[in-house]
């Protein structure tokens, strides 16, 4: 055996001992587990969209577009962070229509309102909210909310006109919420 290859066999060898000898002295020393109290000024409690409501909202949608004659649009519903939580892609739905999903979804989502409304607010002037990571100003996002607070966002992408991403995605909001899409 030459002697880069000693070498390199000694330095994995040292390598795996060493990893081995960690992972051993972590399964030996757990560490102690800690109950919050709720309660407590802790925890925040947090209203989230069933998978079951997510289920529909995002079927509905994509059948809105279906309908609509939309086929190859992607309808995505995300919770306030930007979450995934359903994903449906429509026959024939193009690679970026996905992303521009979740995007408006989370634009949505996160500002509380229909992403056509949030693009009246664009000055085109320097730096502007559109200029944060993930987010989409285009038409065809709608929030979810609890109580006037917005928890999720439901978003649709790939239709010609931005609109119709919108009507999809209301009727979307419209399966979980009860109201009009």
């Amino acid at each position: 055996m030459k002697k880069s290859h000693k070498v390199f066999a000694t330095v994995a060898t040292a390598a795996l001992l060493l990893t081995a000898g960690v992972g051993a002295a972590a399964m030996a020393t757990p560490a102690p587990a800690t109950d919050i109290q709720p309660g407590a000024g802790t925890v925040v409690a947090q209203n989230r969209i069933t998978v079951g409501a997510s289920a529909d909202a995002v079927g509905a949608a994509l059948a809105k577009c279906q309908a609509d004659n939309l086929p190859f649009v992607t309808v995505a519903l995300v919770d306030r962070f930007g979450t995934v939580q359903a994903l449906l892609r429509g026959d024939n739905a193009a690679e970026h229509t996905i992303e521009a999903a979740k995007q408006k979804a989370y634009t949505a989502a996160a500002f509380g309102a229909p992403t056509s409304e949030l693009a009246k607010r664009l000055t085109g002037n320097g730096s502007g909210i559109d200029d944060l990571p993930g987010t989409l100003f285009l038409p065809g996002g709608v929030p979810l909310k609890v109580d006037g607070v917005s928890v999720a966002g439901i978003g649709v992408g790939g239709a010609p006109d931005g609109k119709l991403d919108e009507a999809c995605a209301a009727a979307g909001a419209a399966a979980v919420t009860g109201a009009e899409g």
